[in-house]
């Protein structure tokens, strides 16, 4: 049987990874084999990337450049990490996939969602996720969030964006949601983070039949 694939998307800050490690043990614990990744990188073409566009050399040639660079990224990812762990059975979770493409680069970047809508299909295909988790966290908290965990270091080409930025990230995240209901779940990740793992566990119970 092939395994299960979930994302996990929303701003900065919002907890992702952090939730994504915690899902990931939660299926461990239950016996199942768990192949835990995230973009852009996750294989190491990909990861290569990844230091090009979050250093924000990219981002001087636009938007339009850097929704190709994340779409190499992706398919050098699918190819070589996700479709393999899916055929081996695995469950695969991603911290972030192809809607973060859709917020950053095709709302915030104003990108023609028909250019993104194509650059998707020749990426992604048919591997669309089973289930997406939307962290939903107001930007001004995200940014504080993120603030807090960089300490001294010098933030990403993407937190050093504008409020208005990230304010616009979050209505396309929402967007998404309601555009694709039967993927896509919203977490209210302002709660305390055991309580956002408890909402999430139980959207992954529900929507994909485990047993709680």
């Amino acid at each position: 049987m092939r395994g299960r694939f979930l994302t996990l998307e929303g701003g900065e800050g919002a907890g992702k990874s952090v939730q994504a490690r915690r899902l990931a043990a939660a299926l461990r614990d239950r016996g199942l084999q768990v192949t835990l990744t995230r973009e852009p990188g996750g294989s190491p073409h990909a990861e290569a990337l990844r230091e090009i566009i979050l250093s924000g050399e990219a981002a001087r040639f636009g938007a339009g450049a850097e929704a190709l660079l994340f779409s190499a990224a992706r398919i050098d990812h699918i190819d070589t990490t996700i479709e393999p762990a899916l055929a081996r059975g695995e469950w695969v979770i991603s911290d972030r996939f192809a809607d973060s493409t859709r917020a950053y680069q095709g709302a915030a970047g104003r990108l023609d969602p028909s250019f993104i809508r194509r650059l998707e299909q020749v990426a992604v295909g048919e591997r669309r996720p089973d289930l997406t988790l939307i962290l939903d966290l107001p930007p001004e908290q995200g940014l504080a969030r993120a603030n807090a965990r960089r300490g001294g270091e010098t933030a990403d080409r993407f937190e050093r964006e504008g409020l208005a930025f990230h304010r616009t990230l979050r209505e396309a995240f929402l967007a998404i949601a309601r555009e694709e209901p039967a993927r896509c779940v919203v977490i209210d990740a302002a709660a305390a983070e055991a309580e956002v793992a408890e909402a999430i566990w139980t959207a992954v119970v529900e929507r994909l039949g485990l047993a709680p």
